[in-house]
């Protein structure tokens, strides 16, 4: 006889913390998704006048000391050396691990708590090189001196300069901190980033090789490097008057991207051990598959569609709602709606946060999964910004307004524009 197959345990979310253009934490995030409030402008951090692009989605005032605990100190002095992105993630899972009240020591073996972090290679912040630079420069524009740079612009760079950039930086700093001496990875794939490294901790847990993960995802794209670079191949909106209304899902005027910065961390734990130390249940994670889909046709799309909702056992009609990745990209959006339509045929409702919050690259599938979560709870689903004019074509139902919750499952997609795919469900709990 064959043997029985693998029970699977029960993955749930105890904590949530996020970084947005819109909100900095869950309440004011929520709200401002509810009431409409966009966070697309024109960029302050650096003039983009020479750019195409002029606008982005910013997390204004940022400082990171604000987001961790007075009294530790050291905590607050090793800001210094992370970039902004790796700050972003740093302070939002201590966010995330305080909202779920730990795990905390004693409570839980160290080396069955995890990491999984969603977050790309971190550009370099000018200052850092900018004085080195200015000592090589030659007379020629735009060429430095090598021999001088070597021997005298070096030593105006910060010694730990490379480690403030590195993608791995964020979990490694969050897992000291917390004291997660179990699995840890980070997970580098663009904008499905996050979304993975929430089907890798989902799928380890499963499995009983933890018990409880600190998921999170953060990226920024504002920095002038990565934004110059991004401008050169990315679908960015050149719509620069439209201000706040610049980013429109599935919209039929859609005119393209536009980029941001964020963090999202979630607290997931497995069922029995959560409930076994008493944390607050919020959802619950049911399925969740990836793929690629080369020809980015919306097939195989629509198969880890289905292969998603199959895991938790989830029938297409008892979707609430799917929170979409559309961003406003002629191509991509109808991707995903052919892909969408493919699974629940045409007219299924969408909510897609990037109107709000924009694309914050990394970090895009769990800041826009947190929204259905915090929906879930509330029982109100937020409208999709500028959704007034959708595309005929893109054969999906947008509300521009808040509507209740009617169904218990939520699915969320995440992609690439290079054909990654992803898909979760997420479980709304009693009480």
């Amino acid at each position: 006889m064959p043997a029985p197959a693998p029970v699977r345990r029960r993955a749930v979310f105890t904590g949530l913390a996020v970084l947005t253009p819109v909100g900095t934490d869950p309440a004011s995030y929520y709200a401002a998704l509810l009431n409409g409030t966009p966070g697309v402008r024109r960029i302050s951090t650096f003039d983009p006048s020479a750019l195409p692009c002029h606008l982005g989605a910013e997390v204004v005032g940022y400082d990171g000391k604000k987001f961790l605990p007075a009294s530790n100190r050291d905590a607050r002095k090793g800001l210094n050396k992370m970039g902004r992105a790796v700050q972003f993630g740093f302070t939002t899972a201590v966010q995330a691990w305080e909202d779920a009240k730990g795990p905390l020591k004693g409570q839980i073996d160290p080396f069955r708590f995890g990491v999984e972090f969603g977050c790309v290679m971190v550009a370099t912040e000018l200052e850092d090189l900018v004085v080195g630079g200015q000592t090589a420069r030659t007379d020629t524009p735009g060429q430095v001196d090598l021999d001088v740079w070597g021997r005298e612009g070096m030593r105006h760079v910060p010694p730990q300069w490379m480690l403030k950039y590195l993608p791995n930086m964020a979990a490694c700093h969050a897992s000291i901190y917390v004291d997660a001496q179990g699995p840890n990875n980070s997970i580098t794939s663009g904008d499905i980033a996050g979304t993975l490294a929430l089907g890798e901790a989902y799928r380890i847990i499963g499995r009983g090789a933890a018990d409880a993960f600190l998921v999170g995802a953060c990226d920024s794209r504002l920095n002038p490097v990565s934004f110059s670079r991004h401008s050169s191949f990315q679908d960015l909106t050149r719509r620069n008057d439209l201000g706040g209304r610049a980013v429109q899902p599935f919209g039929r005027d859609r005119s393209g991207l536009v980029l941001g910065e964020g963090a999202a961390v979630f607290v997931l734990e497995g069922y029995e051990f959560a409930v076994a130390r008493g944390a607050r249940i919020d959802a619950e994670l049911v399925g969740f598959a990836s793929g690629f889909d080369r020809d980015c046709s919306g097939e195989t799309m629509a198969s880890v569609i289905r292969r998603a909702l199959a895991e938790g056992g989830v029938d297409p009609a008892d979707v609430d709602h799917v929170n979409a990745a559309a961003g406003g990209s002629g191509r991509l959006d109808a991707w995903e709606a052919a892909a969408i339509e493919a699974v629940f045929g045409p007219g299924m409702r969408v909510f897609a946060p990037k109107g709000h919050v924009g694309n914050t690259g990394a970090a895009a599938g769990l800041v826009e999964l947190a929204a259905s979560v915090l929906a879930l709870k509330a029982g109100t689903v937020p409208g999709t910004l500028n959704a007034d004019d959708p595309d005929p074509r893109c054969r999906v139902s947008l509300s521009s307004g808040p509507t209740p919750v009617t169904k218990d499952y939520v699915l969320k997609v995440s992609y690439t524009d290079m054909g990654q795919c992803a898909a979760a469900v997420i479980k709304r709990v009693a009480g």
